[in-house]
Formats: C-alpha cells, sequence, structure tokens
C-alpha cells in the first residue's frame, strides 16, 4: 500500500528530461548518455589504488552532477545506478570486488546536504549486485578545506591524515571499491586507498561517475 501510495505521488521520472519513466531513464535521454559514456578501465600510476574505472567525462555530465549534489535532487541516484548497472564490463569488475564503500562526508556538510550523494549509489550497488556496502570502515577523522577552491599540489596536502580506518579486521586481504562522483587530481581517493591499504586491504578499485 505505501508503495502504492510513493508511486502515485512520487512517481519515477527520468533524471534527465523529467518525463515519467520506472527506470528513471527514458529510452531517449539513454540514447544520449550511451554516446557521452567513456567507459574506461584505465591503470593509475599513483602509489596506493591499483585501478581506476570511470562512466563520462565529467565535461559531458556536469550539469546532471551538479544538480544530484546541490539542488536537493537525491532521486537523481536511482538514474546514475541504473547506469551504472547497465553497463556490463563495470558491473564483472566491481562483481570481483568483497567490499565496496562510499567517499565518507563530514556530519555538517551531509547534514547540510540532507544526504551523501556517493553513499545512496554504494547502497544501490551493493543492493543489486550483492557486494557487501560497510559505512563503518572508513571515517572522516576531521574537517578540511573544499578541494574544489585549491590546486593540484594543495589539494594533495588539504587531505593528508584526514580519514581513518575502523574495524580494520574486516578489510584484512579484502578487495575493496571506493566509489567517489567525480575524480580530479586523484587527491581523495589517493589517500582513502593509503589507508585501506595501510590496514591490510589486498586490492583498490577506485570507480567514479565522471573523470574531470
Amino acid at each position: 500500500m505505501l508503495k502504492w501510495a510513493l508511486n502515485l505521488f512520487f512517481p519515477a521520472v527520468c533524471g534527465i528530461c523529467g518525463e515519467k519513466n520506472a527506470n528513471w531513464l527514458c529510452s531517449k535521454c539513454e540514447k544520449d548518455i550511451e554516446i557521452k559514456k567513456k567507459n574506461i578501465n584505465t591503470k593509475v600510476y599513483l602509489k596506493y589504488y591499483d585501478e581506476f574505472l570511470f562512466l563520462f567525462k565529467y565535461e559531458d555530465i556536469r550539469s546532471e552532477i551538479l544538480q544530484y549534489k546541490f539542488s536537493n535532487k537525491a532521486y537523481l541516484s536511482n538514474m546514475f545506478t541504473n547506469i551504472i548497472l547497465k553497463d556490463k564490463k563495470i558491473c564483472d569488475k566491481i562483481k570481483l570486488y568483497d567490499i565496496i564503500l562510499s567517499v565518507p562526508m563530514s556530519k555538517n556538510k551531509k547534514s547540510r546536504r540532507g544526504y551523501n550523494q556517493t553513499e545512496l549509489i554504494s547502497k544501490k550497488i551493493s543492493q543489486n549486485l550483492n557486494i557487501e556496502y560497510r559505512n563503518n570502515i572508513l571515517i572522516k577523522a576531521k574537517n578540511n578545506l573544499t578541494q574544489s577552491s585549491l590546486t593540484e599540489k594543495q589539494r594533495f596536502e588539504n587531505v593528508k591524515n584526514v580519514f581513518k580506518v575502523k574495524n580494520e579486521e574486516i578489510i584484512k586481504n579484502k578487495r575493496i571499491i571506493i566509489f567517489d562522483d567525480i575524480l580530479t587530481t586523484g587527491a581523495t581517493a589517493n589517500e582513502c586507498a593509503k589507508q585501506l591499504k595501510k590496514a591490510g586491504a589486498k586490492e583498490i578499485l577506485v570507480l567514479t561517475l565522471a573523470k574531470d
């Protein structure tokens, strides 16, 4: 009854054009999205994470990501999740890993925004692909400056020792996916991976919607 009522008053809509669509992405917009997708699997030569996988160049999906993050459109997590789930190459890669987690957000920032955009998608991936989601492993131990306002060098300094690992026994010799929305310099992902590797993680894949 509750689900019926929610569908009646808050029907699923395409995250791009706003038309009603049960899959959160209409066929026309899906074709446009497929053109933009890069789906590139690239080895990243940073010290701590092993692979990097993304779907779009940021410039091609910028508007949708900004709406999702800053315009109180949490429902767009459904659209982004479905885009990932329809990509066989990405799903085949994800299934090789043991745990998926999202880049942590400070409590104050999450409270202001109302949700952690990467957490919503990570949980949906977990549920659909039967990979364990954990939000009690990687935590943000202290607040730092917003990365977007900094130079590349400053970004790497800005995230040093910002993240901590709890419950280390859970990730010993495990293959871990770190999910984030955008990768620019890789500073945040690299610092997260550093802490996970120090705690005993075996292998780390960074998965993002976009690469800037």
